[in-house]
């Protein structure tokens, strides 16, 4: 999985192109912490066609919050840097992501 920063944000995910999916999680956040083995499990799955990358929110609030995350965990999926689909909190389970990708690719 590719490890984001509010460096890096818009050259890999709003200038790229593709499908990149982005788990936003912060430090705190226990359910972020659970789901991610899953994630990184669908990261190996979708290799070559979905690009999986995660951004911890902790040091990046403000570029957060500009992609109107409100919540965590939030799974948001952009294709060719627009965002087209998102689960967050409660909604995020490895069956719903997975969902998400599918109905989307």
């Amino acid at each position: 999985m590719l490890m984001l920063d509010k460096d890096t944000f818009k050259t890999e995910v709003l200038e790229g192109t593709g499908y990149v999916l982005v788990d936003y999680y912060s430090d705190g956040c226990v359910p972020c912490k659970a789901l991610m083995p899953a994630v990184e499990e669908l990261s190996k799955k979708y290799e070559g066609r979905v690009v999986f990358a995660k951004l911890n929110t902790t040091g990046a609030r403000r570029l957060a919050i500009s992609q109107k995350i409100l919540g965590l965990p939030t799974l948001s999926l952009y294709k060719d840097g627009v965002k087209v689909d998102e689960v967050t909190k409660d909604d995020a389970t490895i069956e719903n992501i997975e969902a998400m990708v599918e109905r989307n690719i």
